[in-house]
């Protein structure tokens, strides 16, 4: 099991242990970290993040609130991106 962290820029603002199968968003509200959320289906974009190390995964294929060319950025969409073992992610999007 990994260490999911959340960040604003260098600033921590909490982490929690991995919990199997939850998305970013679950894992932030165990760490008391409020990410925005508004479709919660990764259609609107409004909980996008921007991961800076480790690995989320993302259903194939992406929906309409991101596309590949932010992926390859580090883009992941907070309520359907599921973080796999140790995962740092700003909370600020890349856009």
């Amino acid at each position: 099991m990994g260490l999911i962290r959340f960040l604003r820029g260098a600033k921590l603002l909490g982490q929690t242990k991995e919990i199997q199968g939850k998305s970013l968003v679950e894992h932030a509200y165990a760490a008391n970290v409020d990410i925005a959320t508004n479709c919660k289906s990764g259609n609107c974009g409004s909980c996008m993040v921007t991961l800076l190390s480790g690995k989320v995964s993302l259903p194939e294929p992406l929906t309409e609130g991101i596309d590949e060319e932010i992926v390859e950025l580090g883009a992941r969409l907070g309520c359907i991106g599921i973080p796999s073992g140790d995962v740092d992610v700003d909370i600020l999007p890349l856009i």
